[in-house]
């Protein structure tokens, strides 16, 4: 393959690349929704690593995630309460076409963490299961793949 060829396969593979891969949201309200969802995560990953025997379990850690989740959970409505027109945005449209469904699924996770009892690992293994249903439950709905 001559050097020219190689040059113009190589820029169509990067241009190829470039076009798939993921963006990041510019809208300020998207980045908030993001930005919620990745507490989320973070506060349902600590938990679980806890849960799970992968991390020591640590009563502070566990009051912090779960106090992450209790408030998050009580932002969902101001965080999403106008579509954007982000491309990078995630949400679905059909969140503010079925709100109150989207609401109810939001205090679902609420409650599903405010009844999370963390006197030991143990007893969060047995809360996370809620906790991961109610995030399957929205995220099924009102999230783009």
């Amino acid at each position: 393959m001559s050097m020219m060829t190689k040059a113009i396969v190589l820029g169509m593979a990067l241009c190829a690349g470039a076009a798939f891969a993921e963006t990041e949201p510019t809208d300020p309200a998207a980045i908030a929704r993001e930005n919620l969802m990745k507490s989320f995560g973070g506060a349902a990953k600590t938990l679980g690593e806890m849960a799970g025997g992968k991390t020591a379990y640590d009563a502070a850690a566990a009051e912090t995630a779960k106090a992450a989740l209790i408030s998050g959970a009580a932002e969902i409505a101001a965080t999403f309460a106008a579509p954007t027109m982000d491309p990078a945005d995630k949400t679905s449209p059909d969140v503010w076409k079925n709100w109150d469904d989207f609401l109810a699924k939001g205090k679902a996770l609420g409650d599903a963490a405010a009844s999370l009892d963390l006197a030991s690992a143990e007893t969060i293994g047995a809360g996370m299961g809620a906790i991961g249903g109610s995030c399957k439950d929205c995220h099924t709905l009102y999230r783009l793949k």
